[in-house]
């Protein structure tokens, strides 16, 4: 019986442990019926009930979902991504009425006009009503529901941030009302285009010349990208283009690496500064207030002791103390800077102060204890 005790809890903590789906219906008034959805919580989303999260909504969730939502697991699992909210909505028998325009205007229409108000009128504010969302908001979809995605564009201040649109089949007229909307874009717009080199040779021609409309709209809110993947089919392409995408849309989120280590050594500004604006453009763009990552600190105090900006490296530590008191980190940046502005009792102390913190890479108690005992040997205290 003990055994089996231990053996439950022992499961218990593996579930807790993995990101949770939710299979949900969803009554539907605008469509006049039900609709299955696929929902993945982060992992300890139960636990971490302070935390609010980006959601990406997946249009043929039947089959789109499982990749988005691994995708989003393992990127979040390592911090390159926001650990977000992945919404799935199952269109098997119905997508093509989901996805139906008008012939003349090539607008929703009928089934496809009440599937709009559906995503925007009870399905984004079931999501914001039940779990815990932060400001931003991503869709995806796959050739009919990634031109229809778009059609969220043409609405003033548009319910969505960051599109993901994976070798879309566009109607008529519809890149040139894309590209004029992202053109006049007053808020940040993350945009993604995908097809692959054996994709459908219609769809391949469409996508290729629709990003040479994009490629050339010069607005400073804006941020596309476009990529064709060698050998990959119309079905294969999502494989390629998920991760590319999340990548894309969550650039500033990710942490500071060897490449922006090389910009931030040219910089001709303050390095604390860009550390300072780095985690604003996250919680602006994303909604997320996020301490500094140790990685980041470490990055960014090596960037000021190479430049030898010890004011900006004091700024740093204070910030450490703020974030991280129980770890040396703040003691060993708070020291440096005085032992190198010239106040090297401050700095013996502040490097004894150490003692009994939580070590940080190469900040190790021993290593602040020596450099308290050069100090004190060099100036006799």
């Amino acid at each position: 019986m003990k055994k089996l005790y231990i053996l439950a809890c022992l499961f218990l903590i593996v579930q807790l442990s993995f990101s949770q789906t939710i299979y949900k219906t969803i009554n539907s008034s605008k469509l006049g019926e039900q609709r299955e959805l696929k929902i993945q919580l982060p992992r300890n989303y139960d636990q971490n009930t302070d935390k609010i999260y980006p959601v990406i909504i997946v249009l043929d969730g039947d089959y789109l979902f499982e990749p988005m939502a691994g995708n989003v697991d393992y990127y979040s699992y390592w911090d390159e991504i926001p650990e977000t909210i992945v919404v799935g909505v199952n269109q098997v028998r119905s997508r093509h009425d989901d996805c139906s325009y008008d012939p003349k205007n090539f607008l929703p229409e009928k089934k496809g006009a009440q599937f709009f108000e559906f995503l925007g009128m009870e399905l984004l504010p079931f999501i914001d009503n039940n779990y815990r969302t932060s400001r931003f908001t991503a869709i995806a979809g796959h050739d009919i529901t990634s031109n229809f995605i778009n059609y969220y564009l043409f609405k003033p201040n548009p319910l969505f941030k960051a599109y993901i649109n994976l070798s879309p089949d566009l109607a008529p007229e519809m890149s040139n009302r894309i590209a004029q909307s992202l053109s006049k874009a007053e808020a940040p717009c993350w945009y993604y285009l995908a097809t692959g080199s054996n994709d459908v040779p219609d769809l391949k021609k469409q996508v290729t010349a629709f990003d040479q409309q994009l490629a050339v709209i010069e607005n400073k809110n804006l941020h596309y990208d476009f990529e064709s993947f060698e050998a990959a089919n119309h079905y294969t392409l999502i494989a390629n283009a998920i991760p590319r995408a999340l990548e894309h849309i969550f650039q500033t989120y990710k942490p500071i690496s060897l490449e922006d280590y090389d910009k931030v050594i040219a910089l001709e500004g303050s390095a604390f500064e860009y550390l300072l604006e780095k985690y604003s453009l996250i919680e602006g763009n994303f909604g997320i207030q996020k301490p500094v990552r140790i990685n980041d600190y470490l990055a960014i105090g090596k960037a000021l002791e190479y430049r030898e900006q010890w004011d900006e490296l004091e700024k740093l530590g204070e910030l450490a103390q703020k974030q991280y008191p129980n770890m040396a980190l703040a003691n060993y940046y708070l020291a440096r800077s005085y032992e190198a502005n010239g106040r090297p009792k401050k700095a013996m102390k502040t490097y004894q102060s150490a003692y009994g913190k939580e070590e940080v890479a190469f900040i190790t108690v021993d290593f602040m204890l020596k450099k308290a005992d050069l100090i004190k040997q060099d100036f006799g205290y």
